[in-house]
């Protein structure tokens, strides 16, 4: 099949649905009724981060999506044994290898695969040889594109926040800047891996979604925070549309 041509998938990031859960330390807003529900309002797939410290989705979330998803589900893990040894109890359609650090709001920069080629090599073959698809999340620089293609990935994730940041900052000349250097990632992805898949995410809003969406070769687009933003005011199947309206609208 050829990605190149076909508009870019959805897959919603649930966290922060955790996220207000944990505040009061109850058991609602339920993680697993936002993922079917985003589900039937047309999400392509489910985004979850499984983070080290569990501040937001905990374990027994993990198994309990894993297990009613009718889409995909694309588990976001730091690649340590630990986590290694819940993907592969899982099995997720997609594993998707994110740097973490403790004291971070959210991720600050993709995995600098360039410098742990052996390592990671390892990891994603022990996940892929249980079934499981492996995306890196990393910059768009063509080291980091090079490296997770050495590695043998079956994606990548491109990192958008420094192209969200200067939007939102009001420096439409470094927001452009950061564009060209995503196209130029993705080019570069193709080029050398035409078997390889190019999604994209973080800080992406409905404000800024469209031209990332319309890049040639983008297969999918993770969203999460701005759209369970959107869905404090106007709902969650509402936002979920509301995503693809901007992600696919032309002109």
């Amino acid at each position: 099949m050829n990605h190149s041509t076909q508009k870019p998938l959805l897959g919603v990031n649930i966290d922060h649905v955790a996220t207000l859960r944990q505040a009061r330390g109850v058991d609602y807003p339920s993680p697993v009724a936002a993922a079917l529900l985003c589900e039937q309002a047309g999400a392509d797939g489910i985004t979850i981060h499984l983070r080290e410290d569990r501040r937001h989705i905990q374990d027994a979330d993990v198994y309990e999506i894993a297990k009613q998803l009718t889409t995909r589900l694309n588990l976001e893990i730091a690649a340590t044994t630990e986590m290694l040894e819940i993907a592969r109890k899982v099995k997720p359609f997609w594993v998707c290898l994110v740097p973490e650090k403790r004291a971070e709001l959210t991720t600050e920069g993709g995995l600098d695969v360039a410098n742990q080629i052996d390592y990671l090599s390892d990891y994603i073959s022990q996940l892929q040889k249980v079934g499981i698809k492996v995306s890196l999340f990393i910059d768009p620089d063509e080291t980091q594109v090079k490296a997770a293609i050495t590695c043998g990935a079956d994606a990548i994730e491109l990192h958008t926040g420094s192209y969200a940041e200067q939007g939102l900052a009001g420096n439409v000349e470094s927001q452009n800047a950061e564009l060209e250097r995503i196209k130029a990632a993705v080019a570069i992805a193709q080029q050398t891996d035409s078997e390889l898949l190019i999604n994209a995410g973080h800080g992406l809003t409905r404000d800024n979604v469209n031209a990332i969406a319309q890049i040639e070769g983008i297969y999918e687009l993770n969203i999460g925070h701005a759209l369970i933003a959107d869905a404090v005011f106007s709902g969650l199947a509402q936002a979920v549309a509301m995503m693809k309206a901007a992600m696919y609208h032309q002109g």
